[in-house]
């Protein structure tokens, strides 16, 4: 009788999995917005990968269209659930309980929840550039667009990140860190 793993094909996936499916989990989570669905998707884009394995493992970076087919499975995702979603952020109703073992939770969550605000694209080469250190032209072939369509996005997902970020900070904590709160009190 044959073992699972007997043939080089499925042992090379098989590999590859163990490899790399907790980063495209974390891909996942990061752009949908939602932990819960990331395992399920990053599934859902190895079953794709097993499906084409021969193009991937032809590929000049397999990890790079592994990235590609996640970055897929989560667009179509968000399509199907984005507008529902979206309009319950919208309404305050989106609130996520995530415990996490990094030093600072509430700043993390906040991270997540003005993540899931940025338009796709703009997530999309967020997250690539910054959580995954991805280069700008490994970005583009990911997402399948161009170096300059990265460097923009990029720029402008940060730009709209920092201020979604900014206006859920407590007033009280800005203030303190601009120093007005030292000078208030008398010290200069």
């Amino acid at each position: 009788m044959e073992g699972v793993f007997d043939r080089p094909r499925e042992h090379a996936f098989h590999n590859f999995f163990e490899a790399h499916h907790g980063e495209l989990a974390r891909m996942a989570s990061l752009i949908t917005g939602d932990s819960s669905v990331a395992d399920d998707l990053a599934a859902d884009a190895f079953a794709e990968i097993w499906r084409y394995w021969d193009r991937v493992t032809a590929a000049d970076d397999p990890l790079a269209y592994a990235r590609g087919v996640l970055v897929n499975v989560a667009r179509s995702w968000n399509r199907r659930h984005g507008l529902e979603e979206h309009s319950a952020r919208l309404a305050g109703l989106f609130h996520r309980d995530e415990r996490t073992a990094e030093a600072d939770v509430p700043a993390a969550l906040d991270v997540r929840a003005a993540l899931a605000r940025l338009p796709y694209r703009r997530r999309a080469c967020v997250v690539l550039r910054y959580a995954f250190d991805l280069s700008e032209r490994e970005v583009a072939d990911v997402l399948g667009i161009s170096v300059g369509t990265v460097k923009s996005q990029t720029s402008r997902g940060a730009t709209q990140l920092a201020a979604l970020i900014a206006a859920t900070e407590d007033p009280r904590a800005a203030l303190v860190r601009s120093g007005a709160g030292a000078r208030r009190g008398g010290v200069r």
